[in-house]
């Protein structure tokens, strides 16, 4: 199964997506299902995985009801305020929608003690009793407090969205590299090799920009443990969906078939428990 792990859909609305600034004009309208589904049938991808772009229960219902009229929307991650006392509530009014399968806050834009919080690990712990997966969304420079938080929950399954976005315009990756080891070594924790053309130049950047922090990913967590993702429609930023495909799609034909087929859908599909083609002619 051909998967994108990581793409957005939104109704724009200039101050729910102000982080959409004037430089972005390109995202700056509605992007619906019936954008992106012809795009998935050109490039034969089977599915992607709706994720939040937007800290409300009402995006997590607006992605849950996408979900359940398009079957291309194989998996959603939503939103919960985890560190909420009334976390236990929160979770019970999405029980029932069976395409949620994980959760995410936009970790980049808080303070890096947001995630060591006692109630924000809490809410971790309960999410994974009820089988759903945590997204996290961070900068490079959050990622010594992401180790000391995913310790904390080491039975919780993690995926690193965006490679925790380097800064891939300078070219700095050794930090990067130095810091993201001790997250790799825990087999509970997967990688998204998705968002790194929004983190280089968004009007120079080549596949070259990308490569050592793809080799870099790949070193670390091994095919098994990372998943493509378009970003999809914030790529627009910087480059159409045919070009972050191409740079993934050539950088996994120097693998085998069976570990190209893992980044390209199979991780995700076991990450977050889609159901592959294989197993639903069973």
């Amino acid at each position: 199964m051909r998967l994108d792990s990581h793409q957005h859909f939104w109704k724009y609305n200039a101050e729910k997506h102000s982080w959409i600034t004037d430089d972005m004009k390109v995202i700056q309208r509605d992007f619906l299902p019936d954008d992106l589904i012809p795009i998935l049938t050109e490039h034969q991808i089977d599915g992607c995985v709706a994720v939040q772009s937007d800290e409300s229960f009402r995006e997590t219902a607006f992605l849950c009801d996408l979900a359940e009229e398009y079957e291309q929307i194989k998996a959603v991650v939503g939103w919960a305020d985890l560190g909420s006392d009334d976390i236990d509530k929160d979770l019970d009014q999405f029980a029932s929608q069976k395409k949620l399968k994980g959760y995410r806050e936009i970790l980049q834009s808080k303070n890096v003690d947001y995630m060591l919080r006692k109630e924000f690990i809490r809410g971790i712990k309960k999410i994974g009793k009820r089988g759903y997966t945590y997204d996290i969304l961070i900068f490079h420079n959050q990622l010594e407090a992401a180790l000391h938080f995913v310790k904390k929950a080491p039975e919780q399954p993690f995926v690193i969205d965006h490679i925790a976005k380097p800064n891939i315009k300078l070219g700095i990756w050794r930090e990067w590299k130095k810091e993201m080891a001790p997250l790799a070594e825990r087999d509970y924790i997967f990688c998204k090799v998705s968002g790194m053309i929004t983190e280089a130049d968004w009007k120079k950047w080549t596949a070259t920009d990308l490569q050592v922090y793809l080799d870099v990913a790949l070193e670390l967590f091994g095919p098994k443990r990372l998943m493509f993702g378009s970003d999809w429609p914030v790529c627009k930023i910087a480059g159409e969906y045919e070009q972050v495909l191409e740079v993934i799609e050539r950088f996994t034909d120097r693998l085998s078939k069976t570990e190209k087929e893992a980044i390209m859908g199979n991780t995700a599909a076991g990450f977050y428990g889609i159901s592959t083609k294989s197993e639903q002619a069973k």
